[in-house]
């Protein structure tokens, strides 16, 4: 007969722990702390914040950042027996669970909901970021890559999906419609 492990035989569930919104990687670093500290591994055996990555254009140069898309809000996938609610509520920056009432019951998510942002959480990460547009149709804008390199043009589109915009430069004293990857233009 084949034997089974502890941590098998105890059904988990999804919960969401309402963090201080900007302190969730800290309280994601607490609660795995004393999850090990009290040997707990058995019963919560998941903590995630959902996060995107981000490009930024700052002074002409692409940055990546993480950014969670739930602010606030901590994923964990646990087994809330005896002291454990009562462990994680205790933990720095944990305001509570999400639940049906005030200070009532943590409700677990359900399963297409878990399924649907882990789902999202791997695209994204198989994703290699995308670009945070921020331009303006009508803003100057300054070519700093690509054949038009140091030119200056106006928005006159942007194609969020794409990541394209739609530029008009001045070439040889004619306005032209030039089209530019995000990544190709600065602001002025």
């Amino acid at each position: 007969m084949a034997e089974t492990t502890k941590e098998s035989s105890i059904a988990k569930k999804w919960y969401v722990v309402r963090a201080v919104s900007g302190q969730e990687k800290k309280v994601k670093q607490y609660i795995e702390v004393e999850i090990n500290r009290l040997k707990l591994n058995d019963y919560v055996s998941q903590v995630l914040i959902p996060t995107e990555k981000i490009i930024q254009i700052r002074n002409g140069k692409k940055v990546a950042k993480e950014r969670s898309f739930y602010p606030g809000y901590v994923l964990i996938e646990a087994a809330l027996v005896g002291e454990i609610p009562h462990t994680i509520k205790n933990i720095t920056g944990v305001i509570g669970f999400l639940g049906e009432t005030k200070g009532g019951d943590p409700v677990p998510m359900r399963l297409s909901e878990v399924n649907r942002i882990l789902g999202k959480v791997d695209e994204l990460t198989e994703a290699e970021g995308t670009v945070a547009s921020n331009y303006v149709v009508g803003e100057s804008v300054k070519v700093i890559n690509g054949p038009f390199n140091g030119f200056n043009g106006i928005i006159e589109e942007i194609n969020d999906e794409k990541k394209k915009i739609k530029v008009t430069v001045k070439i040889f004293g004619r306005k032209t419609p030039v089209e530019l990857n995000f990544g190709e233009v600065e602001r002025e």
